[in-house]
């Protein structure tokens, strides 16, 4: 049961929505189930006579004397709305159980306490099977405002106690990290428009893929402009310093033609400007070059700086995990913008997965995660897609989202752990797209059966306790050509083994010969030394240095 708290000003027209047929003539049979006084609330939905005007003045009894009182002037926001839904595959319930639940979340809220005759005046109206709209006047009658604090969070601990009662679906309260989602005016819009998406989601995705791949507050604000998005800054009135920021989608306007505004913690929590300053010190550009001698060097630094960030989440400091946690958000949209082959769809689905998971209500020691930050920066700029190694970092991000899933879950954060999980998924994904044809083509070029023995022989003295699942594993056949390249570069195959072996995680691998088959160091200076195309199939051609940011031209362009 989901309970959803906000304010407003205007009675009438939330009535009028109410009690109408919705924006798609989704409202049917629009009736009030529980009142401040069902006698006294007149019903437009069941009583023919009755009419919006004559509720709303009801409603707004209470505050027009206020009004008076305060000479002329009405209260901001004194309309309060709160839907509650039942969670999908929830049985439907009843009138009299609707008319229970806004008794109690009024009372819980501090809208209308139990016994309380001067409390504020309020309905709830149901017009779908799965919801009801609970309405109130925030001026009671004695002409105080109700103690209205943290609404919100009771409302979520009264549904749950609810749930628990009537035997719904048990849902995980939030922990106020979530994005807003989109209203239901900004989907219709969105909807009108042709869009897939609304505005709000598109420019958090466009500031989230941003913020991941500058390395200042300035860039970021020039970067957001050169893709033709509006940036407004709020300066301080005392040091002229910026202390906030807007962003509006081109060409999104209200019905004055004025661009609609989103501030940055309005997209995301993580996207307001201090929490932003936490990732993007002011220093300068020149000390972090943008462009590489060796483009393999940002794959090899993101790649070490994934496995730290592996180990991170294995340990008691919960600070520096979730610090490594938000860095790796910032990696996968940069990782998703280097990437070059059809699996490059599946990684920008896991960055856009992840974001839910990168924050939480630990706080972040970003400082811890430094490394894994810097890398992902430098690969934003890489010029192009190393075969071997690209893939063995799309290994090292498949078990890293599932160790954030698992570390979110160990501490209760259903949501995040929910979020890790997809884009786990996404990533196991992509990392199959672009791994299949490479190990298929190692697997073509397998050395000589007198070979493969022998380096079976290898395995078993090397890895007794796995070596029968590695041998049975179907990409076997690929690992004996990785074996035979790293043998002719000069590399004892059972050292290589033993040390790969202890690097990876073999106990809980479905393919461990597919896991020793990604690339260390040793291995990948013998595939690069190499005269074959063990790679060539996944390499892809030099191509100017990207932009940082992970969309393409015709994206940027779909709001204009």
């Amino acid at each position: 049961m989901v309970p959803d708290v906000s304010t407003g000003s205007d009675s009438r027209g939330l009535i009028a929505y109410l009690f109408g047929p919705g924006r798609r003539d989704e409202h049917t049979n629009p009736h009030i189930v529980a009142a401040w006084d069902m006698a006294g609330a007149p019903d437009p939905g069941r009583d023919p006579a009755a009419t919006y005007s004559q509720l709303a003045r009801r409603l707004d009894h209470h505050v027009d004397l206020r009004t008076r009182e305060l000479g002329g002037k009405k209260p901001p926001q004194h309309v309060w709305h709160c839907p509650v839904r039942t969670a999908p595959g929830d049985r439907y319930l009843t009138d009299t159980e609707w008319a229970e639940v806004a008794r109690r979340v009024v009372h819980a809220t501090g809208i209308a306490p139990d016994g309380d005759e001067k409390a504020c005046r309020w309905i709830a109206v149901r017009h779908a099977d799965d919801h009801i709209h609970i309405m109130a006047t925030t001026v009671r009658a004695d002409g105080r405002r109700p103690r209205t604090h943290q609404d919100g969070r009771r409302a979520q601990a009264e549904c749950r106690r609810i749930e628990t009662e009537f035997g719904l679906r048990r849902l995980k309260s939030g922990d106020l990290t979530a994005p807003r989602t989109p209203t239901g005016a900004e989907r219709a819009k969105a909807e009108r428009q042709g869009q897939t998406i609304t505005a709000r989601h598109w420019l958090r995705e466009r500031a989230y893929a941003v913020a991941a791949a500058v390395h200042t507050e300035a860039d970021y604000f020039t970067v957001l402009q050169s893709l033709g998005i509006k940036v407004k800054t709020r300066l301080g009135p005392e040091t002229g310093d910026v202390i906030g920021y807007s962003l509006a989608v081109p060409g999104d306007t209200n019905a004055a033609g004025e661009p609609v505004w989103f501030g940055g913690s309005k997209l995301a929590p993580d996207l307001s400007i201090n929490r932003l300053r936490e990732r993007l010190p002011d220093q300068e550009v020149t000390d972090h070059p943008r462009y590489v001698a060796d483009p393999t060097d940002p794959w090899r630094h993101i790649a070490t700086a994934v496995h730290t960030a592996r180990t991170v989440l294995d340990s008691s400091d919960d600070a520096a995990a979730q610090g490594h946690l938000a860095a790796f958000g910032d990696a996968l949209y940069n990782i998703a913008s280097a990437a070059t082959g059809p699996h490059q769809a599946e990684l920008r689905s896991a960055a856009m997965a992840f974001n839910r998971a990168r924050r939480s209500a630990t706080r972040a020691d970003h400082q811890a995660a430094t490394a894994l930050r810097k890398a992902a920066k430098e690969l934003a700029y890489a010029s192009n897609e190393p075969g071997g190694l690209a893939i063995a970092l799309l290994f090292a991000t498949v078990y890293l989202a599932g160790a954030a899933a698992k570390w979110h879950e160990q501490r209760g954060h259903a949501q995040q752990a929910a979020a890790a999980e997809e884009a786990f998924r996404h990533l196991q994904a992509g990392y199959q797209q672009a791994a299949t044809p490479v190990l298929a083509d190692l697997a073509h070029r397998a050395p000589r059966a007198a070979t493969a023995r022998r380096f079976e022989q290898d395995v078993r003295a090397a890895l007794p306790d796995h070596a029968d699942r590695i041998l049975t594993d179907p990409t076997w056949t690929a690992l004996t050509t990785t074996l035979a390249q790293a043998e002719t570069a000069g590399h004892n195959p059972r050292r290589l083994l033993i040390e790969v072996g202890s690097q990876r995680e073999l106990d809980s691998a479905e393919r461990p010969a597919e896991v020793l088959n990604q690339p260390n160091r040793r291995t990948q200076a013998a595939r690069s030394r190499s005269t074959t195309s063990g790679t060539s199939s996944m390499s892809a051609t030099l191509r100017p240095p990207a932009t940082p940011v992970s969309t393409r031209p015709e994206e940027r362009s779909r709001y204009r």
